[in-house]
């Protein structure tokens, strides 16, 4: 089933563009849904989902994390549940993707979609970027933050997203070799950006 794919830096309105995509072709849309199925099938809260993803894990984190898979026996000793680690989260993650992809055409964001899928021909590969002003201050407008703030936010937000790719793919987020689509959508807008991956697709899958 064809699939698209938009990565993005925080604050470039790459989920924006992904639904205007998936509307306009008639495409189921993978996005904040996906963080309510992983929390599901993990038997935990959405928040603890949404605090972990595309994000490398704190040492807090670490530390359960080998807990969990190097002394299983600790569990029975202890009077609350330990978080799920972040492989088996991954691993959730990477299934609720393949199957909604199996499902029908789809547009996926982010949660790794593009490197879980990343082999597949009938794929296509989209990058969200803009000037760090521009992210800034679309961020600043959807936070309500000041603009200093709002520069630290996806400072950090987007070092965190290149880190986990790294981390878990061993790829560089931003290499351009990666993507089929670069799209600087502080210039061209959501709208003119969302219509040239419509372009695109339609060319690329008939």
């Amino acid at each position: 089933m064809p699939l698209i794919t938009v990565s993005r830096m925080v604050g470039a309105g790459g989920a924006e563009l992904a639904a205007r995509v998936a509307a306009t072709l008639g495409w189921r849309l993978v996005d904040n849904g996906l963080v309510d199925s992983v929390a599901q099938r993990l038997g935990v809260a959405v928040a603890e989902v949404v605090e972990r993803e595309e994000k490398v894990p704190t040492l807090t984190q670490r530390l359960a994390d080998a807990l969990t898979l190097g002394a299983p026996e600790v569990l029975t000793r202890r009077p609350t549940t330990l978080p799920p680690s972040e492989e088996r989260i991954l691993e959730v993650t990477a299934n609720v993707i393949e199957e909604a992809v199996a499902a029908g055409p789809t547009v996926v964001v982010g949660r790794g979609a593009q490197w879980v899928l990343g082999e597949r021909e009938d794929s296509l590969h989209v990058f969200c970027y803009a000037a760090r002003a521009e992210l800034a201050a679309r961020i600043a407008t959807r936070l309500s933050l000041s603009l200093k703030d709002a520069e630290k936010y996806v400072i950090e937000s987007n070092k965190q997203r290149e880190q986990y790719v790294r981390s878990h793919w061993n790829r560089s987020w931003l290499a351009q070799e990666n993507y089929h689509l670069c799209l600087n959508t502080g210039r061209l807008g959501v709208d003119g950006a969302a219509a040239i991956v419509v372009q695109v697709a339609r060319e690329h899958f008939g």
